[in-house]
């Protein structure tokens, strides 16, 4: 998976405290004490003790060891969280655009020394109890991380995932699977044209598809154009072919060394443990070698450039006359500096974030642009950071004005600096996000340390926050203008400053596709008849053994015993409007939620929710300037979403038509929001708008609306909590508008709304976009979650995807990914994403079909499915959401506990009974949505409705 980089803050409001301890633990000392236990020079299974730090900002202690016979670096964050995480990460510097760290990130998953089936990487996401499976690649660095709560099943990946890094088989099928690969469009047909084909070759043209994605890659390769970053780490779609198997062998031999990797783990497993595990089972194997990775500096400009890029249109822009984009990047300092990185994201988020802030005032105010340019704020993810600004959604003809008001902004910071008040709220902003609690702690603080111990950086450093605090609040009171300096200093001064324009080119789509044609014709012109031949032989090869039924008995794996038979219950008391109360340890941060019906609403209002959700916690949305600027940014941020989550919106829009709740979810999250959206900001008069929220405002904060209250808290705040919500009921009852204002900044309402008289009726619709890829969906509607036969549903969508569907989708069609899913409201979706194909997509999944009820699967298929559905099912939940299944849904304990009953009955019988039941053609009620390019066969095809 190509990671897409974020800043050192943005990634800092990820972290956050998930302290709950589980009974099977060792309770006789915390995680926390034990690591403390540890000396500087004490030797464990190989390993050297450096450092051993309590970091209590964190609630953890960190323990910095190496490895003595490699030089591995290895840092393990001590906690009292049972979601324990395992993470290695190989600094990865290609020089070209061939995307060999992205294809073999994805190849060393394909099969090992020890586990030498195809694909163990997919095949213990339905062996484990796994909280989270993945892998990065960066521009610099390659992640491989994984999270679970049971302790066994650590061992299991951890086993797995060091198999794989280290002594991978990268065999040359995997590496035309995964990376490239010349084939006959159809294997079996050697007439038919040779065309390129590979699952990480299609993920980057679809990833290019995304303007955003491409402005950003272009931003980076021309800021830092002497060394790494001016190339694309996860492949440029037409440089991939350029890519040999011995160049990725290479690859791999030169940087996945334990010279050049770096450990982390995280949780209330003991760290000898794991020491020992990774030495005995990898690190013993390897003498320690010079990998030579370092990424240089970059030499710095003695003068400003400029630069300018081309995109193609996009049809659902809030303005089709104004989709330029222009944005300055500035080069700053090293990130392995931590305060002073620390300094500059503060500095970013005070020149940028929020409507008080001086770049949000000059350029989004006077609606030049829709929103700020997507790449935008402190970016710590290169040796060297960088800080961005500029618009999107503007006019060519702003160009200049837009270059002007960003250098007269920095002037007028330098001169005017920032109100104490707004430093004391950002600095207030960084308590209340180490208080709060999250579920995936260790990958949020993996992943907040890569960049700068990539570099060599000290990541104990970067988690003992309060520090650089307390240190840049000394600095400020010791020097006045400290922040008014670094401005001039980085911004004004700084002769290392990009800008970069963008804007559609009608031809785009045209231009890449024939470019491609022309890398396809060099490829194939060389070719001897042997070589078309031997072509054709490799793809039959391969098409056998992507259809031949692996055995993965090698792999180690977990038990349906070895699931927990029962859910602890969630205590929660219910009194009052009714409110639910629930006591959880929330570090006393106090969560409270509200949940209005919509039952009363008029049809003409229901469009208008989700954008009356996102301004009424804004001052003054009733001032139509104002109003007009969140309404572009909003449109803007939809429009620019479809391309990433394409197909969340195809089964959003397969559903519509079969149950209320999907008609619903289409009207106010689908392309129907969408488009609605880019309608109302293209409004030259947003009266009706401004007339339409204060309605939506009146039947929500109406008592006789407002259906149930949840708090969760600590024991010792409830009262008070209380208290504030009885007086705060009694305000929304006398119209008090300003306690009203204020309390709605501090929590969230959630509507509900019943139907009447729905009519379900089947519809296919094709959604031509700008697209090079498809995302299919295919929905039918089943039963909802109180349905004994809900549960044998939720294990066939996962039996479906691991058994048959990944392989037909991912593995043979090329897509990046596939597969079934059931949702709660109802609705079984199949589903495809970033796909070269459309209608053999929708073969695929009929095909499905019909091998589930050809009962074609083991009793080993239906337990591994168990497991993966399980894993999801107990996955970690933070104290602040506890019993909000409840609340948002009235799901007790005790309907879970049945639901789960059922979940282990499940049988081979059932699942195919309930495969007949459902999914019968003639018998079945369905909705199909394919977003992709423009297809003449869907235009032609009657049944077809094409938008």
């Amino acid at each position: 998976m190509l990671r897409q980089t974020r800043s050192v803050f943005q990634k800092f409001r990820c972290l956050s405290f998930n302290g709950q301890q589980h009974t099977w633990r060792l309770k006789s000392t915390s995680a926390t004490e034990r690591a403390l236990q540890y000396q500087p020079g004490q030797k464990v299974h190989g390993f050297t003790v450096r450092e051993v730090v309590a970091v209590p900002d964190l609630f953890l202690t960190a323990v910095k060891l190496t490895h003595d016979k490699t030089g591995a670096q290895y840092l393990h964050a001590a906690r009292d969280d049972s979601n324990n995480l395992f993470s290695v990460q190989f600094r990865t510097t290609p020089m070209d655009s061939t995307g060999v760290p992205h294809i073999l990130e994805h190849t060393v998953l394909c099969g090992s020394e020890k586990y030498p089936c195809r694909d163990p990487f997919f095949k213990m996401l339905n062996r484990s109890l796994s909280t989270f499976m993945n892998a990065f690649t960066a521009s610099d660095y390659t992640m491989y991380p994984f999270s679970t709560q049971n302790g066994k099943d650590f061992q299991n990946l951890l086993s797995v995932y060091l198999d794989a890094v280290f002594f991978p088989c990268l065999r040359e099928q995997d590496f035309w699977q995964e990376g490239w690969r010349l084939e006959n469009e159809n294997p079996t047909d050697p007439s038919s044209p040779l065309v390129f084909k590979g699952v990480v070759f299609n993920e980057m043209k679809g990833a290019f598809s995304d303007n955003e994605r491409l402005y950003a890659q272009h931003l980076q390769n021309k800021l830092y154009p002497d060394h790494t970053y001016s190339v694309v780490s996860g492949g440029e779609p037409l440089a991939i072919p350029d890519l040999t198997w011995e160049q990725l062998k290479q690859f791999h031999a030169t940087h996945y060394h334990p010279s050049n990797a770096r450990f982390f783990t995280y949780g209330d497993l003991p760290l000898e443990n794991h020491l020992k595990q990774i030495q005995e089972e990898a690190l013993s194997r390897f003498e320690r070698i010079e990998p030579n990775t370092e990424v240089p500096s970059q030499p710095h400009w003695t003068s400003p450039r400029e630069d300018h890029v081309t995109c193609s249109p996009d049809a659902l822009a809030p303005d089709p006359t104004r989709q330029n984009t222009l944005c300055v990047s500035y080069l700053l300092g090293d990130i392995t500096d931590t305060f002073e990185g620390f300094t500059l994201s503060l500095l970013s988020s005070l020149m940028i974030s929020g409507p008080n802030s001086p770049f949000y005032k000059s350029l989004i105010e006077p609606k030049i642009g829709t929103d700020f340019s997507c790449v935008v704020g402190y970016d710590g993810s290169t040796k060297e950071a960088s800080f961005s600004i500029g618009l999107q959604g503007m006019a060519e003809e702003d160009t200049e004005r837009v270059k002007e008001i960003i250098s007269q902004t920095i002037d007028d910071i330098i001169e005017n600096g920032f109100e104490e008040e707004r430093i004391e709220a950002l600095l207030h902003k960084i308590e209340i996000q180490m208080k709060h609690q999250s579920t995936n702690f260790g990958l949020s603080l993996a992943s907040y340390i890569a960049s700068s111990w990539n570099h060599d950086g000290d990541p104990v450093e970067l988690l003992r926050i309060s520090e650089s605090v307390a240190k840049f609040k000394q600095a400020l009171k010791e020097n006045p203008r400290f922040l008014q300096d670094k401005v001039k200093h980085y911004f004004k001064e700084n002769t290392h400053r990009l800008t970069l324009s963008m804007s559609p080119e009608d031809d785009y789509l045209e231009k890449q596709a024939k470019a491609e044609e022309e890398k396809l014709h060099k490829k194939i012109e060389v070719l001897s008849d042997g070589d078309r031949k031997e072509i054709y032989e490799k793809g039959l090869e391969l098409l056998a053994a992507q259809s031949k039924t692996q055995d993965a008995s090698c792999l180690p794996a977990l038990k349906v015993s070895d699931i927990e038979p029962t859910i602890p219950i969630t205590p929660v008391e219910t009194r009052g409007v009714p409110v639910q109360y629930c006591e959880q340890p929330t570090n006393g941060l106090v969560y409270f939620r509200a949940m209005c019906s919509l039952n009363t609403l008029p049809d003409d209002l229901k469009l208008y929710v989700p954008l009356f959700c996102s301004v009424i916690t804004k001052p003054h949305f009733n001032d139509e300037e104002r109003l007009r600027v969140l309404v572009m940014m909003s449109a803007q941020e939809l429009a620019n979403g479809i391309s990433y989550s394409g197909h969340m919106y195809a089964m959003s829009r397969a559903s519509r038509y079969l149950t209320p709740a999907g008609d619903l979810q289409e009207t106010f999250g689908g392309i129907e929001q969408v488009k609605f959206m880019k309608r109302t900001a293209e409004m030259s008069d947003l009266t009706h708008v401004i007339r339409a929220l204060p309605r939506i405002k009146k039947h929500l904060l109406n008592p006789a609306n407002m259906r149930w209250c949840a708090v969760n808290t600590t024991p010792q705040k409830m009262s008070d909590t209380a208290a504030q919500l009885e007086s705060f009921m009694k305000d929304v009852a006398a119209n008090r508008r300003d306690h009203k204002r204020l309390f709605l900044n501090d929590c969230v309402f959630t509507c509900c709304l019943q139907v009447q008289n729905f009519q379900p009726c089947q519809m296919k619709t094709y959604f031509d976009m700008p697209f090079p890829v498809h995302f299919v969906s295919e929905t039918i509607r089943t039963v909802p979650f109180s349905h004994q036969d809900y549960a044998s549903l939720c294990i066939l969508a996962r039996m479906m995807t691991a058994k048959f569907l990944h392989g037909e989708i991912r593995e043979k069609g090329g897509a990046y990914g596939g597969g079934a899913r059931m949702g709660g409201g109802g609705l079984f979706s199949f589903y495809s994403y970033r796909d070269p194909n459309s209608l053999q997509t929708l073969s695929a999944f009929h095909k499905g079909v019909d091998w589930a009820k050809s009962g074609r699967f083991t009793q080993q298929d239906i337990d591994e499915a168990k497991l993966s559905v399980f894993s999801a099912v107990d996955s970690p939940v933070a104290p602040a959401d506890k019993g909000m299944g409840r609340f948002l849904s009235g799901i007790t304990d005790e309907m879970k506990q049945s639901h789960r009953e059922r979940l282990f009955a499940v049988s081979h019988k059932h699942l195919v009974e309930v495969a007949e039941r459902y999914f019968t053609v003639g018998q079945k009620m369905f909705g199909v949505t394919i977003l992709g390019p423009e297809n003449d066969t869907f235009k032609r095809d009657p049944s077809w409705l094409v938008l």
